[in-house]
């Protein structure tokens, strides 16, 4: 799509997503920090997602979504609980324990997991030497927030332990999203022709992101009601802020941000999107040194360095291969040649370059109709 299209947003819109995406991301591991100082970790979970689930839901339905289609639900519900229920509850439990910025980090190296895991790519993944080095310095910079939390002088050997199984919890939680995110991958022809053969009409994505939230939120709620969190629970007890924390977490970033992410999947790169990546952990470390009593040490931004290298190696084929990329570096390649040609001569680099990018198009086209 061309910056000349009339449907294309406004560039303002986009930058505004952006930051959405890339800071209120960022500071939700921040605020759930916050927010554990009045709540449990599965009362939190409980609150925010059957909270947000229904502003979604209550949404679509105003909207005039469809809101059931039995596969897509079923489906939803599953993927759901992997990503929203197991993932933030490791996510949450982590964070009475270890900093929000730390957990960030763990969050960002899911990029291991998916390489790992991702058994119809391994030939891909492991026949190309960025992708193979990115998966090393990747739990090289794991391994580096490990042993920082293994040899700290100033904990006890019981807050020791608590920290390490904070962390391989949180190893767990990145496993289980990067599971639910490729059975969601891999089983959308198969859901696909399941309603087809039904006479189903599937779902709008925001719908069945509200029937995710509503399933971490029902999950949520069942374990805080067995494990005595809600039975404990006082609500005259939890700070006006930390109301405020969990609001901003439901509304911001469980709506807003995933609404913005969405969005802009529609108008730019996957690849470009996916940059959150890289700044999310940036904003929860800022957060979490200026205004949390954690201190970031040196390794811990080493071990970020380190970890977002290796996220960049992983994603360098993408990268490469990124159409605007292509475009910029054939335009280097003419102007080059321009500048080193005959006068005489440029008419005809121009007709090579002209026939380059028909061929690619057609190209693409090609690979489309294969798909």
């Amino acid at each position: 799509m061309t910056k000349g299209n009339q449907n294309m947003p406004a560039t303002s819109s986009i930058i505004f997503a952006y930051l959405v995406v890339y800071i209120v991301w960022g500071s939700t591991f921040f605020f759930i920090e916050k927010a554990l100082h009045s709540f449990s970790p599965f009362v939190l979970g409980s609150i925010r997602f059957i909270l947000a689930g229904s502003i979604l839901m209550g949404y679509c339905y105003i909207k005039g979504f469809k809101l059931f289609a039995k596969t897509a639900v079923k489906d939803a519900l599953f993927v759901g609980f992997l990503l929203l229920f197991v993932d933030m509850a490791a996510v949450i439990w982590s964070e009475q324990y270890i900093s929000s910025g730390i957990v960030s980090i763990i969050a960002a190296a899911t990029a291991i997991w998916f390489v790992i895991l991702d058994k119809p790519k391994w030939k891909e993944n492991f026949s190309s030497v960025p992708t193979v080095l990115g998966l090393i310095f990747g739990f090289l910079g794991v391994f580096m927030l490990f042993a920082e939390q293994l040899f700290v002088q100033t904990d006890s050997s019981g807050d020791k332990n608590m920290k390490i199984t904070a962390m391989f919890v949180l190893v767990c939680g990145t496993i289980a999203w990067t599971v639910g995110s490729l059975i969601s991958k891999y089983s959308k022809d198969k859901r696909t022709r399941q309603m087809e053969e039904r006479g189903e009409e599937d779902i709008h994505v925001m719908v069945k992101t509200a029937w995710q939230m509503v399933c971490a939120g029902t999950a949520f709620t069942v374990v805080a009601s067995v494990n005595g969190e809600y039975a404990r629970f006082q609500m005259r007890d939890v700070l006006p802020e930390d109301w405020g924390a969990i609001l901003y977490l439901a509304t911001m970033g469980s709506i807003l941000a995933f609404g913005s992410y969405i969005w802009l999947l529609q108008y730019r790169p996957t690849t470009e999107v996916s940059t959150h990546a890289y700044i999310n952990p940036i904003v929860a470390l800022v957060l979490a040194h200026y205004f949390t009593d954690h201190n970031v040490t040196s390794l811990q931004i080493a071990g970020l360095i380190v970890v977002l290298g290796s996220v960049l190696l992983m994603n360098w084929n993408l990268y490469k291969n990124n159409k605007k990329i292509k475009i910029y570096k054939r335009a280097k390649r003419i102007k080059k040649l321009r500048e080193l040609a005959p006068q005489s001569s440029i008419p005809r680099i121009m007709a090579l370059s002209n026939f380059n990018q028909r061929y690619e198009k057609k190209k693409e086209t090609v690979n489309k109709e294969d798909q």
